[in-house]
């Protein structure tokens, strides 16, 4: 498996705002997905997990978070920790698309690990 960014989330701390920059500059649509109230996907015509995606800013330290596609969540956890990483929420699923995990690298940036899974629950 090529570890390839799947999936990117752009946080915002004015949404609506943000939204307007983005269909102005790339002519990106925003959509929530069915149970996703506070979190939009960029429509690409393909599925919400493998995309462009915007939040609220949840914190001031909050930046975009790339999620890297990963053969096993749990296996690449293990690894992130032997290599020094932070583990930052573990191994979570998104139900009906896959798992997800926030992780922390050695120099303190922060990305996520994504498992395709659609039987996650």
């Amino acid at each position: 498996m090529k570890h390839t960014i799947v999936h990117f989330e752009i946080p915002a701390d004015d949404v609506k705002r943000a939204q307007g920059f983005y269909t102005e500059l790339f002519g990106w649509q925003f959509s929530n997905p069915p149970g996703y109230d506070d979190y939009w996907a960029v429509d690409l015509g393909e599925d919400p997990s493998h995309g462009i995606a915007m939040m609220k800013r949840q914190n001031p330290g909050h930046g975009p978070t790339s999620y890297i596609g990963v053969e096993s969540v749990a296996d690449s956890l293990a690894k992130v920790e032997q290599l020094g990483g932070n583990v930052l929420m573990p191994k979570s699923p998104v139900p009906g698309m896959g798992w997800f995990a926030q992780c922390q690298d050695t120099e303190g940036n922060v990305f996520a690990l994504w498992e395709d899974d659609t039987s996650a629950a």
